[in-house]
């Protein structure tokens, strides 16, 4: 890419052959790791917990799991989600889906105290927002690495495993969650406006920022203009207020994502990321079946045990497996 660069730009290819002969010589850059780190293969619940005790505890870090049913699933909110061409599905209209959603529902929404409650609420309805979930227990992960329909029963899940220094994982009330999560009061060119690179008592002087400090004062009246430029495209965990029976059985937290952030596959400073690979699914949701972790106890809600219960008792279509009903988030 220097060299071609080099080529359009004659006025400079001197400058830019001495950084191409610095990055040649590696000049101390250390890119980052592509590779996923994939601790093993599972087959079984005792296979998948044998994994997981291999690993070394650290006294300094907490561990998270989502599960998905599909190996290949990218560790990306729904809200930051692109199409294939690179085009935004939902980003550009954040405010606008969350706004239309309290105005139709605002009752739900009267009881919580943050923005980032509101997202959580969302989250659990559907809405595209910036959470991604997550879960403290790792059997709740496997479920739903093995849950999908009958073609992703057949195809290897994944668990992943987040360990995420201590002094890392925020609540509900913290000062940075509250500004990530107001991220979503601003609207699309508003976002584009923030320039991160800017020193802090210049970054806090934007108009644009202003606004959305406006916002992080609803909910926090003696909130400073104090805004670190960083945090606001950083990628932070969050534990969420139990406030509804998902999250409860869950175990859930969140992580929480910035401005247009993106987490690699080998994880960042403070979230160190490793795998496993689930195969037999059918076996598997039958072992977890019998240590009561189904759809019925993670998403205890009457229609959803209905369902359930439909799905446990159907006979399957001869020559094919019965799928499970449960869906594929964590």
């Amino acid at each position: 890419m220097l060299t071609r660069l080099a080529e359009f730009k004659l006025d400079h290819s001197d400058l830019i052959e001495k950084t191409e002969s610095i990055v040649a010589n590696g000049g101390g850059i250390q890119l980052p790791p592509r590779d996923k780190k994939i601790l093993g293969v599972a087959n079984s619940v005792e296979s998948f917990l044998a994994l997981l005790y291999g690993l070394t505890a650290t006294a300094e870090t907490e561990t998270f799991f989502p599960g998905h049913s599909e190996a290949r699933y990218e560790l990306t909110p729904s809200l930051l989600r692109k199409w294939d061409n690179g085009d935004w599905q939902f980003m550009p209209k954040e405010d606008r889906l969350c706004k239309e959603l309290l105005i139709a529902h605002h009752d739900e929404f009267q009881g919580d105290q943050y923005c980032f409650d509101r997202l959580v609420r969302m989250q659990h309805y559907g809405l595209p927002t910036r959470l991604l979930d997550i879960s403290g227990n790792p059997l709740v992960a496997l479920f739903f690495a093995c849950s999908g329909n009958t073609d992703q029963l057949k195809m290897p899940g994944e668990v992943i495993i987040f360990r995420v220094l201590s002094d890392g994982v925020k609540y509900h009330d913290s000062d940075t969650v509250s500004c990530l999560s107001n991220l979503s009061n601003l609207n699309y060119d508003q976002k584009n406006e923030l320039v991160f690179t800017l020193e802090k008592d210049a970054f806090n002087e934007v108009e644009v920022v202003k606004r959305l400090l406006h916002h992080i004062k609803s909910e926090k009246s003696f909130f400073e203009a104090r805004i670190v430029p960083d945090h606001l495209s950083s990628i932070i965990c969050v534990k969420a207020k139990r406030t509804n029976t998902r999250i409860k059985s869950q175990s859930g937290a969140f992580l929480l994502f910035g401005h247009e952030a993106v987490l690699p596959d080998a994880g960042q400073k403070g979230i160190e990321i490793s795998r496993i690979t689930i195969e037999e699914k059918a076996h598997i949701l039958g072992q977890l079946t019998q240590i009561n972790i189904n759809a019925t106890t993670l998403y205890p809600s009457i229609d959803q045990t209905a369902v359930d219960l439909q799905n446990q008792h159907q006979s399957p279509e001869p020559g094919k497996v019965a799928p499970s009903a449960a869906p594929d988030t964590p």
